[in-house]
């Protein structure tokens, strides 16, 4: 790690105290050192760039106006709280933020009594917050309750759903509106700001708070009187801004938009806000990005942009022999333009991951037929099956953590029905720095159990193609799960087509033991398989490639012909391949000692790919360990617990 300088005052910030004893004078010059750390850090640590340095001024601000943790912060998904990380006594700790051992890149309240609730997925916060807001008053605790909420996971339904719910209370909860998506116009800004500082004055809602009071506040007192009173409060906002205001028909108080890049006037808006009770909402107006140029230009690229020059922005470009070997991802997409310029029925669906998952490249060809929904994965998912009952064929890609959000629909929308619906599931197993939160670790399980469906799981990209054509011309539910990362084939561009679908392979010979595969897990094998062999120990490898319907016959005949089976997936070891192995040798009484590897029964953190993979033990030197220990032991092990 380089030496980074930290600047004069952020070197001696070690908590929010520190930040509250400063000078409301030198808060810009806290940014401006804050900003640069955090880029100094990223450009040789990778991690989420461009939210953070949007929200620096919002986080000094925070810490500046409220009293954390004793008031309650709760930052949605994440992304943008490393500031938040650094000013909460882990300055030193961030520079290994996203390592093994180091600090995670998502809010923990494991890790930290700062970080009031643990994040990673969207729109969490303003539920958490509401809810922490209820219990205070239950427990006669007077604290103020944040959540911060980027206006990308304002488009997930439970945020609206706890928007629902807040109006509906007297809860002292402030809902901070990220807004990264537009910048502001300098007439609108001025008129904005002046009706901010109306609205935020503490003589106009000490009038406004008197009269509502007086009608009888949040009950039932004087309910025709009260609606016309928020009408008329409502109007006169209307009439001044020139648009109807969503979050004031939900009974939630609207301050805003201000610049949330201006660290005085977000300590002036928020020192106003601490005296205004019950739900509100400030929009903030950001710029994603900000303090990097080529991050500000272009924040999609920046979102988490690897390794690169802190001072130009640049981007490191990678040399090395596996720069024509694409992304599985890379291959979707690519794919996923070829099967729709031969079927006009083929259309495209992902929440807020065009670029992502490589969707960016049916919308370049097809834009009429890729629809990006946004941070909606219930959505996507019913839309896919909405689509299904009009003859057209969606292929809806969605990461496999965020999946998890659509499981009701892939039951009652898809598979209960039986529609034609093809679900492409990205950042299967472990993804790496991203941790617990983004593993792709359920999937298997968790749509093994559900009728009608079919699950293929590629081993390479000849596979991930030719099983995206045999799902186009399947009549029913069809997942294929894939990993994040580089594939193993430079060559990958084959000719498609159809394969018999619950068929697998024998991938190599062997008489003392079999090792039994699912997806990528079939190259660990062939590795391990390689390294026994030179220990003269012959282990046969099984590729197996469809979970759903799983291929009996190629199970039979590996249990009949080997005593000893090792099971490897990159999913939880509960309920996955391993598990769908051990139950077809049961039902068929069969005797072998199976011992299953995968994800174990736990909740993994973040580290490299390889690092997770040594300490969840499906690593090429653990199938190695295991088949040594299985054939010179007369024991039933079944666990991947060995020395």
């Amino acid at each position: 790690m380089q030496n980074i300088n930290q600047g004069e005052l952020l070197c001696k910030i070690n908590s929010p105290d520190d930040v509250k004893a400063l000078a409301e004078k030198d808060l810009d010059t806290l940014c401006h050192e804050l900003r640069d750390y955090i880029i100094g850090i990223l450009s040789s640590n990778p991690g989420h760039l461009a939210s953070s340095l949007g929200t620096v001024e919002l986080t000094v601000a925070l810490h500046y106006v409220y009293n954390v943790p004793q008031d309650c912060l709760v930052w949605d998904v994440g992304h943008q709280a490393y500031a938040h990380k650094v000013l909460t006594g882990r300055r030193k700790a961030f520079e290994d933020i996203r390592k093994l051992n180091g600090p995670s890149g998502f809010p923990r309240m494991s890790e930290s009594v700062y970080d009031s609730f643990g994040t990673g997925h969207s729109s969490t916060s303003i539920s958490a917050a509401l809810a922490m807001a209820i219990a205070d008053k239950l427990n006669n605790k007077q604290a103020h309750h944040i959540a911060v909420i980027g206006d990308g996971s304002m488009t997930g339904g439970m945020a609206f759903e706890a928007l629902n719910h807040a109006g509906s209370t007297e809860a002292d909860l402030l809902v901070i509106l990220n807004d990264n998506g537009i910048s502001i116009d300098k007439q609108v800004g001025a008129l904005s700001q002046y009706l901010t500082k109306i609205t935020t004055s503490s003589t106009y809602n000490r009038l406004k708070n008197r009269i509502w009071n007086i009608l009888g506040g949040n009950t039932d007192t004087y309910s025709k009187h009260k609606t016309i009173f928020k009408k008329a409060s409502f109007a006169f906002k209307s009439l001044f801004s020139g648009k109807s205001n969503f979050f004031e028909a939900l009974n939630i108080r609207y301050f805003g938009p201000i610049d949330g890049n201006d660290v005085h006037t977000l300590v002036k808006t928020l020192s106003d806000l601490k005296n205004i009770k019950g739900p509100k909402l400030l929009h903030i107006i950001t710029k994603k990005g900000k303090g990097l140029d080529a991050a500000e230009n272009n924040p999609t690229k920046y979102h988490a942009p690897g390794l690169f020059n802190p001072l130009t922005g640049e981007i490191n470009k990678k040399n090395t022999e596996q720069d024509n070997i694409p992304k599985f991802q890379d291959v979707f997409g690519e794919t996923l333009v070829e099967l729709a310029k031969a079927d006009d029925k083929i259309v495209g669906i992902t929440p807020a991951m065009l670029s992502g998952c490589s969707m960016n490249k049916l919308q370049a060809v097809f834009p009429q037929r890729t629809f990006d929904v946004g941070i909606a994965e219930q959505h996507a998912v019913c839309l896919a099956a909405g689509f299904a009952t009009r003859g057209i064929i969606p292929f809806c890609n969605v990461y496999s953590s965020f999946l998890q959000r659509g499981y009701d629909q892939i039951i009652h929308d898809i598979a209960l029905q039986n529609l034609h619906v093809v679900l492409a599931i990205d950042r299967s197993g472990l993804v790496g720095e991203d941790g617990a939160t983004h593993h792709g670790a359920f999937d298997l399980a968790y749509l093994r159990c559900i009728p009608n469906i079919t699950i293929a799981v590629p081993s390479d990209e000849h596979d991930l193609r030719n099983m995206m054509l045999t799902a186009k011309e399947h009549n029913g539910p069809f997942a294929i799960r894939y990993p994040r990362g580089k594939g193993y084939l430079t060559d990958w561009r084959n000719p498609i087509h159809k394969i018999e679908i619950g068929k697998g392979r024998k991938a190599r010979q062997g008489k003392d033991i079999a090792i039994l595969t699912i997806g990528v897990c079939l190259h660990t094998a062939q590795k391990a398989a390689d390294i026994l062999a030179q220990e003269g120990i012959e282990a046969a490898v099984y590729d197996f490639k469809f979970l759903k319907p799983l291929d009996e016959e190629l199970a039979r005949e590996a249990l009949s012909e080997h005593e000893y089976i090792i099971t490897i997936e990159d999913g939880c070891i509960i309920g996955g391949f391993g598990s769908a192995i051990a139950e077809f040798a049961t039902a068929f009484k069969m005797q072998n000692l199976i011992f299953r590897m995968g994800i174990p029964d736990k909740f993994i953190e973040h580290g490299s790919v390889a690092q997770l993979q040594a300490i969840c033990h499906t690593d090429t030197e653990s199938v190695v360990k295991a088949a040594k220990q299985i054939l010179r032991s007369d024991s039933h092990v079944t666990t991947q617990k060995f020395d």
